[in-house]
């Protein structure tokens, strides 16, 4: 009886369609194990040889001119114990050189018998082989040299397999045993699901599927009870936006994708953006004609591309002197002028109130404590006054322009620190993400500020809080243990602060693309001739550029001593090397920035002296604003860029130079204090307090081949490509849509209770 009941169960049981479908999966999981373990093993020796390729390029290329020198040296230069050295590597396992006429010379020890030059003879090019010797595998590469007195030969380095072939072999193993894991995992946890649970699913699982296709269904009150539902509805939701969105795996993020985004995620949301800097200023010339000027900056550089999708509003200071003749009654203006896409509200700051909050805290308090670029942080209890009314100021006028109960506010970078907490109490459904565009310091560092818990407090009134980098994601996470009562949750990155929780995340901003300056753009031969004409440079004269603001974090000063450096170390560069350092003046109000810009004059006219002449000066500082064109086609102009950031958030001059390029040409040279090093690895990284290691990078980029240039140009622009600004910001925007849908289950799940 006990046996037929068993097996009656067995059958009722498998005539489940899910109990059908985990025992096909089964089976083919069984499968695959045959298939994939041989395809591992394929794809890990593929791997390895491409590996033991790189290893062996990267060798020759380091002792190519020694090599060549020695061997064109009269009397001949012994070559075996220099030779013996390089394999003491403990994968090269041998190094010689064959004569064209196949006469092998300077073998190291362990180099094989059967190695025969006369079959490398006609190698033209670099080539490769795998050969076996008593059991093992052995790589040989082969890379043809020409010497200055004319003789020609090759040089082979040799690598032993054995270390590939043990790889092969663990990854059989290795994907044998996952395979065999999750044969058993998906076994043990069909039987627990079947037998435990799919009754219970079945009926939540049909009300679920019918309400989202929109069938009618029972009535709330009428429904059945299932605590699971509504998680499951979330569940499947969320499975489908990951799908089509999730990390950017297979979405080419543009205009039209993020608005699909905003579309599909958060129907009828109202965005509004909250900045100092508005992303078109109106000024009147000396003509007294009203023009639109872009600012300098990297935040509207960055949120401009946005805006125009999501079609909200941005509240920003009226700075310009024709500001306030260019807006309606209510203090807006539609923006692009040329086709308007959204409104942009301007609010009037008084002198006092601009001399306080922008110019007091914001500037020589927030920038110089955030920034470490070792200049003493400034703080006066009258600014902070003015910090907090201004800010209030634009958590008004936020409550004012939504549209809605529950927008979503992006408030941008430090000069707004409080703003969150102000618009929470006026807006308490409010979806709030702040970015915080400049680095975040450690707590040591942050702790002298003397209004630090007001800070954390205003910020942490956000749903989300942004920075560039993970790095500052946990200083501001320690900070907030330190001065703040709070209870800070590092698995889920949150601070949680009188019941209401902040999510921390980096978000490292980035670029639109294709970026809109390079509309319309000349040939990079037609911006290289346009340069040199501009500047009376010959053609064989290499150019490299720096472009920003004149700020004192941005290490200008640095990058010309680095080229006087240069010309001193290598004096045959003078004249075949120019410097363009393209600068635009900013905060000429603050004693620092105007002794910056003095500075920075005197040394370039130092350097100038020093190793100029008639018709060469090797640094031209142009000190005036370039529009984005202008930038664009400086970078296309020239052999290099350097980014010489004594600490920065991201630093988006790099990746547009980056951008420019499509040419796939030329050299980035990158501080490792900038955010932007994190992901351009290709760029030469280096250490802008490092005046040596400086100017060997500006001389390395000098040197580089143009094969080995054009491979790191090419990752740089497919990872700016990819991870372009609509990225950036639908990372965001899919969070913020995550929470509130989680927000609204909560709501249900109340109102049923």
């Amino acid at each position: 009886m006990t046996w037929r009941k068993a097996r009656t169960g067995l059958q009722n049981l498998f005539r489940n369609p899910i109990a059908r479908f985990l025992a096909a999966a089964v089976g083919s999981t069984l499968i695959l194990v045959a298939a994939l373990a041989p395809l591992a093993s394929v794809l890990v020796e593929g791997w390895a040889l491409q590996d033991v390729e790189s290893r062996a390029r990267l060798v020759f290329r380091s002792v190519r001119d020694q090599v060549a020198t020695n061997l064109s040296a009269s009397p001949g230069i012994n070559l075996t114990p220099y030779f013996e050295r390089m394999a003491e590597d403990e994968r090269i396992l041998a190094l010689g050189y064959c004569t064209l006429d196949g006469k092998l010379e300077y073998p190291t020890k362990l180099l094989p018998r059967t190695i025969d030059c006369s079959q490398f003879a006609r190698v033209a090019t670099d080539t490769s082989r795998v050969v076996s010797q008593n059991g093992r595998r052995i790589h040989v590469a082969v890379f043809p040299m020409s010497l200055s007195s004319g003789a020609k030969g090759h040089l082979l380095i040799l690598h032993d397999l054995s270390y590939a072939d043990g790889r092969t072999r663990k990854a059989q193993i290795y994907v044998t045993l996952a395979l065999v894991g999750a044969v058993l995992g998906l076994g043990l946890l069909g039987v627990a699901v079947i037998v435990a649970v799919i009754r219970r699913w079945t009926s939540s699982l049909r009300s679920t599927i019918e309400e989202m296709r929109g069938t009618p269904t029972l009535d709330r009150r009428a429904r059945p009870s299932f605590p699971m539902g509504p998680e499951l509805r979330a569940l499947i939701h969320d499975l489908r936006v990951e799908q089509r969105f999730t990390e950017g795996i297979h979405i080419d993020w543009s205009p039209k994708t993020l608005a699909q985004l905003l579309t599909e995620e958060l129907p009828g949301v109202n965005v509004l953006v909250v900045s100092n800097r508005e992303p078109y200023i109106h000024n009147r010339n000396d003509n007294g004609e009203i023009e639109v000027q872009l600012p300098a900056s990297g935040l509207v550089s960055a949120l401009e591309p946005v805006m125009r999708t999501c079609r909200g509003t941005w509240i920003a200071h009226g700075s310009g002197t024709a500001d306030r003749d260019t807006v309606d009654s209510r203090d807006h203006i539609r923006v692009p002028p040329e086709s308007p896409e959204y409104t942009v509200r301007r609010l009037w700051l008084t002198d006092e109130e601009l001399e306080g909050y922008y110019y007091g805290i914001a500037n020589e308090g927030l920038w110089p404590l955030c920034h470490i670029a070792f200049v003493r942080p400034v703080f006066r209890e009258q600014d902070w006054a003015q910090y907090v009314r201004v800010n209030q100021k634009f958590a008004d006028a936020v409550a004012v322009e939504a549209q809605t109960d529950d927008p979503i506010v992006l408030v941008q970078d430090y000069h707004f620190a409080l703003a969150p907490r102000m618009i929470r109490k006026l807006l308490p459904k409010a979806t709030i993400i702040t970015f915080w565009h400049i680095p975040w310091p450690n707590s040591e560092t942050f702790g002298i500020c003397p209004w630090r818990a007001d800070i954390f407090d205003g910020l942490l009134g956000s749903t989300i809080l942004g920075f560039h980098t993970q790095f500052h994601c946990n200083n501001f996470l320690e900070g907030a243990d330190r001065f703040i009562e709070s209870r800070i949750d590092r698995e889920l990155s949150s601070v949680t602060v009188d019941a209401h929780e902040t999510l921390i995340r980096p978000y490292p901003i980035s670029i639109a693309w294709p970026p809109a300056a390079m509309e319309g753009q000349a040939s990079i031969s037609e911006c290289r001739r346009a340069l040199r004409e501009q500047y009376g440079l010959p053609d064989d004269v290499r150019i490299a550029v720096g472009i920003e603001r004149f700020d004192y974090t941005k290490g200008i000063l640095d990058r010309i001593r680095a080229i006087d450096d240069l010309l001193i170390r290598r004096p045959e560069q003078k004249g075949r090397l120019v410097f363009i350092q393209a600068a635009a003046p900013s905060r000429s109000k603050l004693d620092v920035y105007h002794s910056l810009q003095s500075e920075a004059l005197r040394l370039a006219e130092e350097v100038n002296a020093r190793h100029g002449g008639p018709g060469y000066q090797p640094v031209r500082l142009v000190i005036r604003h370039h529009d984005q064109r202008e930038v664009y086609a400086l970078f296309r102009g020239a052999d290099m860029c350097i980014v010489s950031s004594l600490h920065d958030g991201m630093n988006l001059v790099a990746k547009e130079f980056v951008a420019a390029r499509d040419d796939e040409d030329g050299v980035l040279i990158l501080s490792s204090f900038a955010g932007a090093s994190r992901e351009l690895a290709e760029a030469l990284i280096v250490n802008p307090y490092d005046t040596h290691a400086m100017a060997d990078a500006i001389g390395a980029a000098i040197d580089m081949p143009a094969e080995e240039r054009r491979d790191r140009m090419r990752l740089m622009r497919d990872l700016v490509r990819r991870r372009n600004v609509y990225r950036w910001a639908a990372q965001m925007l899919l969070d913020a849509a995550h929470l509130r849908s989680r927000d609204k289950i909560m709501q249900e799940t109340r109102y049923r209770r």
